[in-house]
């Protein structure tokens, strides 16, 4: 019997979600059904949360993709992570431990919708810092 890791079967299902069980089964040596209640049981387990999609944002109009890093005083992180949750622009956004505290994937038409954008998060009570830097190319 062929056993296929979980981490394989995962790293295919990245590369491309929508690729047939049937494909998955043939390239795992394995059957069809081996494939189905393997990602099934990943879902129930929590380890595969959601699917997803990767947009070409140039495609719909959105010619700046910037990743955004923003620190803010302790004592008002947690209401800048609620107000930054709401904002339409911010497309991912995490925590992080590193140079910043929060960094978040943004996608803008140009250019001012970013500064306007970087403003409204200086307004923000206890926001400190504000670094963004537009993604030229994805390269994996």
């Amino acid at each position: 019997m062929v056993r296929i890791s979980n981490l394989d079967l995962l790293l295919a299902l990245k590369e491309n979600s929508r690729t047939p069980y049937v494909e998955l089964a043939r390239r795992f040596g394995v059957s069809e059904t081996a494939i189905r209640k393997r990602v099934r049981k990943l879902e129930q387990e929590g380890v595969i949360k959601k699917y997803t999609i990767e947009v070409d944002t140039k495609k719909i109009g959105f010619d700046i993709n910037a990743m955004i890093g923003v620190d803010a005083k302790p004592e008002n992180y947690m209401q800048v992570l609620e107000k930054m949750k709401k904002m339409k622009d911010i497309m991912c956004m995490c925590s992080s431990s590193g140079d910043h505290m929060i960094l978040c994937e943004c996608w803008f038409k140009n250019s001012s919708e970013l500064s306007e954008f970087v403003k409204k998060l200086k307004k923000l009570d206890g926001v400190t810092k504000i670094c963004p830097a537009m993604i030229n190319e994805k390269l994996k």
